[in-house]
């Protein structure tokens, strides 16, 4: 399935990249799910030649007007075993559905958790220039996907942890997630939410190698709102799991670990790069030594050396470069974070439910998407695979 709002200029290119899936035909079914109102989506979704198995699913109108909503009338109508979820941008590998329902069959029938849930390694990058380029931001915009999706997220899955799911291509058993109520509708990190649900049910997660690349979310006006809607859904899962029992010893370090630490991350690096640069400044001009706090000076650059190291050991995983420029230029890049957060609380105050949208332009020329295109050859990394 995949839940698409105001997304005409994308959707050949989509269709195009889902139309190279490698699996047999007669065992597919897709849903381009459309929201009622999105008029000028649907009619180029009916204008375009659908492969048999994918057809056009017009949501009725309700609220609230969300991704986790559409979803679960997708859900509704799904006759399938497993199901796998897109976004508009996408390009998964060809091979990931083989890979995932293989996975899946192989689980053993004794296992303690069942497997519910496979995650694909998200990876960024752009086949062609941008419109309008923002390299520095897309640079360290791929490099944090590449520290999650092929250090951290495998890592937890092979401690046997739960972790917040990434938005797309995620691989779930149907019957798994009706036994749970699918998504939350009114949370904007749906996907954060119900990994950790899946975790209190009794149900485990996992991860693949497979990729799905992605463009980056492009200028500071198009990433901002993006990852403001991330820390509000944080901020959402956390008030619902928080406090209610079931998560476990697990299931707490897990969301301590990633949601609360982002978020606490979120919260003070702005300030704290402000008020070091602001103190190495005042003592370069007074011409003293600054004084800085040894143990927080030490704090700040374990944080600083485990955050590269991250990005460093995943960028080289799947051959992307994170060099002397793009470290000199990441505590910026998460200071940028701070002004999220703040965003975020306050859209969590006045606007809970408010899905922040992001558009999405082609990657590949509207001309060319008429053309045949082979099928794609994706990185052989592991993603994770040899993680500790």
């Amino acid at each position: 399935m995949a839940a698409l709002y105001r997304e005409a200029a994308i959707l050949p290119q989509l269709v195009q990249r889902l139309s190279l899936i490698d699996y047999p035909a007669d065992a597919l079914e897709c849903f381009l799910l459309l929201e009622m109102d999105d008029t000028e989506t649907i009619a180029a979704a009916r204008s375009l030649r659908l492969p048999p198995w994918m057809s056009v699913v017009v949501v009725p109108a309700g609220n609230p007007k969300t991704k986790p909503r559409a979803l679960n009338y997708g859900l509704g109508l799904a006759s399938g075993t497993f199901l796998t979820i897109y976004d508009a941008e996408d390009s998964p590998d060809p091979v990931q559905l083989k890979e995932a329902a293989s996975r899946f069959l192989a689980e053993p029938s004794d296992a303690k958790r069942p497997l519910a849930c496979l995650q694909a390694p998200l990876r960024i990058g752009r086949k062609h220039k941008a419109a309008i380029t923002s390299d520095i931001l897309d640079r360290q915009f791929a490099a944090e996907y590449a520290g999650l999706f092929e250090v951290i997220l495998p890592g937890m899955a092979r401690l046997g942890l739960p972790f917040p799911l990434g938005g797309t291509s995620n691989h779930f058993r149907v019957e798994t997630l009706r036994r749970i109520g699918g998504w939350d509708a009114y949370n904007v990190t749906e996907d954060a939410d119900l990994g950790f649900r899946l975790w209190r049910d009794g149900w485990a997660l996992g991860t693949i190698s497979s990729p799905t690349w992605e463009t980056p979310p492009g200028k500071f006006t198009l990433w901002l709102p993006q990852r403001t809607r991330w820390l509000k859904g944080f901020m959402q899962t956390l008030a619902v799991h928080l406090f209610k029992p079931g998560l476990g010893f697990k299931g707490l370090w897990a969301m301590l670990t990633t949601l609360i630490a982002g978020l606490l991350a979120a919260s003070i690096h702005g300030y704290a790069l402000a008020m070091i640069t602001m103190i190495l400044l005042l003592g370069l001009l007074s011409f003293e030594i600054p004084q800085l706090q040894i143990s927080a000076f030490v704090v700040m650059i374990t944080g600083y050396l485990a955050s590269w190291m991250t990005c460093l050991v995943g960028t080289r995983r799947i051959g992307l470069i994170y060099g002397p420029k793009e470290i000199a230029l990441a505590p910026l890049y998460w200071g940028l974070l701070t002004l999220a957060f703040f965003h975020a609380l306050v859209r969590l105050v006045f606007q809970p439910h408010t899905w922040d949208k992001t558009p999405h332009l082609p990657d590949v020329p509207v001309a060319d998407l008429h053309t045949p295109i082979s099928r794609p050859r994706y990185s052989e990394a592991t993603a994770g695979r040899e993680a500790a």
